[in-house]
């Protein structure tokens, strides 16, 4: 906007012709000036539609470098903002792609490959469907320019090959048929351009080979491939030829593509379910979406192969993302070729050729699910034995061979030790070992000593050494379809095995090494970092990195530079992100004190500066290139932004620093730089836990992200400290609408985690009755700690109804005390409130059709309340009351209640609980009115105790004598039957 500013105050009030020369003027001037008039015709070309034409005319005129800069800018445009861009700019954005390639503009192609790149496979958005259109446009109407590139060819049909799998639904059948016959015509007019594809031009073919004109192409390609070609000898020269990275890349947009490489990069094992589900719902959440899986497998497999470095460290493996994959796949097409892009390097694998990186997913998949997921291992070795003589006929002895040099060059790389664990494994079926017997006998012998084989320590190679306590929950996939109830039982927890950090290591201090970028920075930035790194004075550096500061902040800055300094002002500062970062002391001088570093620079003149100030934005990318290759800058600009004076209110800046990062979420930022912190300083986390979840409460509440974290590595005075300020009102970690969530969250922590979790939560002034829903989820074996909890707090409140419903809702077992012992409690504290509320709900649940509470008990994982399990509870509750004192089972709404359900049972029923029921008969038998039955035992409860007993084993004198009473009695369970349905139908 500031160029566009400049080229409208030189052509303000001028002709036309007088503002052409005025411009041409201004651009002879200097490289600067070129630069700023022609992104400010850019500027208004994208943002003003109706001066489009004079803007792309002028800009035809007085640019000097062969439109270059516009391209640059372009290009950096659809990679980095095309998603941000408002509907106005990216129509005129292609417009312009599509002027400067009717003028033939030299480097356009690959502007224009860049755009391609922005067409989501899998997504029939209206967005994306009129991108993919308007490309398609461009590509048919410029043929003649598009056959001058060999790779422009071969991208184009690679791109649109894999959209017409997306666009069958009628509605798209029109655009469907244009995407055909523009591949059709590209293949046969130049197929060995297209050639250079590799194999997966096959494996797109076959996917849209039923096709009719795509039939006939793929017959030629399969039976006479010398009509495509005469240098086309046939499928084999196809199959064998690698397809390369940037067929494999350009499938997956910009965005796409930095969240993977982010994940394979800075995830850590274990705690990779919160990207995936991000990613799950942002690319993977429709119908549609299921063919990008295959995409996104190619590209794994093919694109991202990690050094060893990352290989030997912690950070999420590439199998792992793969299982994920697999594991939540909804559709068997898609679950089928999915199979297949992993497998397809296998088929025809050349060791010469090929690389070992680009087999060794699959078989890490298989090597690991065994023990977690064996049904997912089963699948994949079946889908490696039936493509053998399944993927073509004619040439099954080749892609046996092929499926034989992989297994063989993964055994030599020692990517595994020995395959016979994995083929000849008791957790697969008969039939399944006897055909990995039959296709491999070479690698189903066992070694002498059969163990399960760990990954070889030292690897040559770019080798997967990631060790085989990972497996349990690889996937962290909660819906994962090859895993049944059992091993998630079994395996549950089992990912706290992260949990335990490793002893901080004793630096050696070694000089900083920023000799690879210091020759690109230019003569005056370049002696400033130099002076940086000869000083060792705190106070002087500040002052030198004031002044880079300033330089950074002019207005000629070049950006291009950027990286090497962020590179140059890590490799200065390790020092600085080693150690602890809060004082001993805590004092305001000591804060101050502590935030007095050369690094902090940085962040006060981001809380001097305004945020329209043009110099916050290049700060901002400053820092954010700063934390890609310093990532605990994070959590210091958290620090400093509470513990400096200067920074007081500021805490908002670190939400514009996230959006900056290559993260561009605030949550996400949030999260990783609290997890930094939580590794790095136990201590900074606690300090910086009040300020963040005052200021982030969208981020920090919502979910026990943070929590788990902060309680995960607490020790008990910290766990104090922090109940105190909530107490004080300084810290908010729970809140009505999510608390239940969280504590349900937490019940698969480790029990000192869990036990504090609560103790937080009751700091908190939250009614118990919000989380009292959590009963329906625990089990007395599993969750002890939760339950424990609960029973103290239950204690000290007055039950309601809804308390009393969800404590009796829980399944009878005879180890399990819970129920009994909170009813015996209110039974003496809060006899009559209890009475009520079991009276209210037995009858509601008599009145209910047994049917009806059948089908509801079983329709929910979740324990339900039903009128068998309530007398069950009481009968138990009896029998803990019998020999004392409490004349609870005395009262009338008890008594009232046991009478009308007694009344209504069937006899297995009446048999079970004779014993509860007998209660009810002898308060029949009475002639006292109801209201002094209450009182009649109070002066003697030893003999109403004593009588209760033997009721029930006097049925046939109690009936005799009801049989010689014959006018008064047996009216009277009638009327006290339609009294309490009475009263059961006005609670109800």
């Amino acid at each position: 906007h500031l160029c566009a500013g400049i080229v409208s105050s030189i052509s303000n009030g001028l002709s036309e012709r007088e503002a052409n020369d005025a411009l041409t003027a201004h651009v002879c001037k200097g490289p600067q000036q070129h630069e700023e008039v022609c992104l400010g015709l850019f500027t208004i070309l994208l943002t003003e539609p109706p001066q489009a034409q004079r803007c792309y005319r002028d800009l035809t005129l007085v640019n000097r470098d062969g439109m270059n800069v516009v391209l640059m800018k372009i290009n950096q445009i659809l990679m980095e903002k095309f998603l941000k861009l408002q509907d106005v700019c990216r129509t005129q954005l292609v417009w312009l792609v599509r002027e400067l390639v009717k003028s033939g503009v030299i480097g356009v192609d690959g502007v224009l490959m860049t755009l391609m790149k922005q067409i989501a496979g899998g997504d029939i958005s209206s967005k994306n469907l009129w991108l993919a259109e308007n490309v398609l446009e461009i590509l048919v109407e410029q043929r003649e320019w598009v056959l001058k590139s060999a790779l422009l060819v071969a991208m184009s049909v690679y791109t649109y090959l894999r959209l017409i799998v997306d666009h069958g639904t009628p509605n798209l059948l029109p655009l469907r048929q244009k995407e055909v016959d523009f591949c059709i015509g590209l293949l046969r007019e130049r197929f060995m351009d297209c050639f250079i594809i590799g194999r997966d031009l096959v494996r797109l073919l076959q996917n849209v080979a039923r096709i009719p004109e795509l039939e006939q192409l793929w017959r030629d390609l399969l039976h006479n491939p010398q009509t495509l070609s005469p240098q086309f000898t046939g499928l084999l020269q196809l199959l064998t030829s690698r397809t390369s990275r940037k067929f494999l890349a350009c499938r997956l947009t910009p965005d796409m593509e930095t969240k993977l490489l982010f994940m394979t990069s800075r995830v850590r094992f274990g705690q990779q379910k919160r990207y995936q589900d991000w990613f799950q719902r942002q690319y993977l959440s429709t119908a549609e979406s299921q063919s990008l899986r295959c995409d996104l497998i190619r590209y794994i497999c093919g694109v991202v192969h990690p050094s060893n470095e990352v290989l030997s460290s912690d950070i999420l493996p590439r199998w792992a993302i793969i299982g994920w994959l697999l594991t939540t796949c909804t559709s068997n097409v898609a679950a089928s070729n999915a199979k297949l892009a992993l497998f397809y390097d296998w088929l025809f694998f050349n060791p010469e050729k090929d690389s070992i990186m680009n087999i060794e997913p699959a078989i890490l998949v298989m090597h690991h699910s065994m023990k977690p997921h064996p049904a997912i291992t089963a699948t994949l070795l079946d889908f490696m034995c039936r493509i053998i003589p399944h993927f073509y006929p004619p040439l099954e002895v080749q892609v046996r061979q092929g499926v034989f040099n992989s297994l063989n060059f993964i055994m030599e790389k020692r990517v595994l030790a020995h395959l016979a664990p994995l083929f000849d494994n008791p957790k697969l079926d008969r039939e399944l070992r006897s055909m990995l017997r039959e296709r491999f006998p070479e690698f189903c012998s066992s070694p002498s000593h059969p163990t399960e084989v760990k990954m070889e320590e030292s690897v040559p190679l770019e080798m997967d050494n990631h060790v085989l306590d990972k497996e349990d929950g690889c996937y962290d996939n909660t819906d994962a379809t090859f895993s049944d109830d059992e091993e998630e039982v079994n395996n549950k927890g089992k990912k706290r095995e992260f949990r335990f950090h490793p002893i901080k290591e004793t630096y050696i201090d070694e000089p900083a090494d920023i000799m690879p970028y210091i020759d690109q920075l230019d003569e005056t930035l370049k002696e400033k970092v130099l002076q940086l790194q000869k000083l060792s004075d705190t106070e002087t550096q500040c002052e030198v990195m004031q002044e880079i500061v300033d330089l950074i902040l002019e207005e000629d800055f070049d950006s291009e530079q950027m990286s090497a300094l962020a590179s140059c002002l890590a490799e200065l500062f390790k020092s600085h992100f080693r150690g602890d970062v809060l004082p001993e002391e805590i004092t305001e001088e000591s804060l101050e004190e502590s935030v007095c570093k050369p690094v902090c620079l940085v962040f006060r003149n981001l809380c001097q500066m305004q945020e329209d100030n043009s110099g916050f934005s290049v700060l901002l990318d400053m820092l954010a290139e700063l934390y890609q290759k310093q990532p605990k800058i994070g959590y210091h600009l958290l620090y400093y932004l509470k513990a400096s004076k200067a920074a007081a209110g500021k805490m908002s800046l670190y939400e514009s620093f996230a959006q900056a990062t290559a993260l561009g979420d605030l949550h996400t930022c949030l999260m990783m730089d609290m997890k930094a912190c939580q590794e790095d300083d136990v201590r900074l986390l606690c300090y910086l836990t009040p300020s963040i979840y005052t200021e982030f409460p969208d981020e920090t509440l919502r979910s026990g992200e943070l929590l788990n974290m902060i309680v995960a590595v607490i020790d008990s005075t910290q766990l104090q400290e922090l109940m105190c300020h909530v107490m004080m009102g300084n810290l908010v970690m729970f809140r009505k609408d999510s608390v239940l969530n969280i504590l349900i969250q937490s019940l698969d922590w480790e029990t000192f985690e869990q036990y504090s979790t609560w103790q937080l939560f009751l700091a908190h002034s939250i009614p118990l009755e919000t989380i009292i829903p959590i009963l329906q989820h625990l089990k007395y074996k599993e969750h002890p700690e939760a339950l424990s909890c609960l029973l103290l707090q239950l204690r000290k409140e007055k039950p309601t109804e809804e308390m009393v419903k969800m404590v009796l809702s829980r399944p009878c077992h005879t180890e399990d005390q819970f129920t009994t012992s909170i009813l015996r409690h209110w039974a003496a504290k809060h006899d009559d409130l209890l009475g009520e509320h079991i009276k209210a709900l037995l009858i509601k649940n008599n009145n209910m059709p047994r049917k009806r509470q059948s089908l509801r008990s079983s329709s929910s994982k979740l324990a339900q309340l039903t009128l068998e399990q309530m007398l069950e509870h009481l009968d138990n509750l009896r029998l803990n009351l019998t020999n004392t004192k409490n004349n609870f089972f005395t009262q009338t709404p008890i008594l009232q209640a046991l009478q009308h359900v007694q009344a209504s049972c069937d006899e297995a029923h009446k048999m079970r609980f004779s014993d509860l029921f007998a209660l009810a008969e002898e308060y029949e038998d009475s002639t006292k009115p109801p209201k002094s039955r209450r009182k009649a035992p109070a002066t003697s409860p030893r003999s109403r105790k004593g009588a209760a007993p033997p009721a029930s084993n006097e049925e046939e004198s109690a009936s005799s004598s009801a049989s010689e009473e014959e006018d008064s009695k047996p009216k009277a369970p009638k009327r006290k039957r339609k009294g309490s349905s009475a009263v059961g139908s006005d609670s109800d």
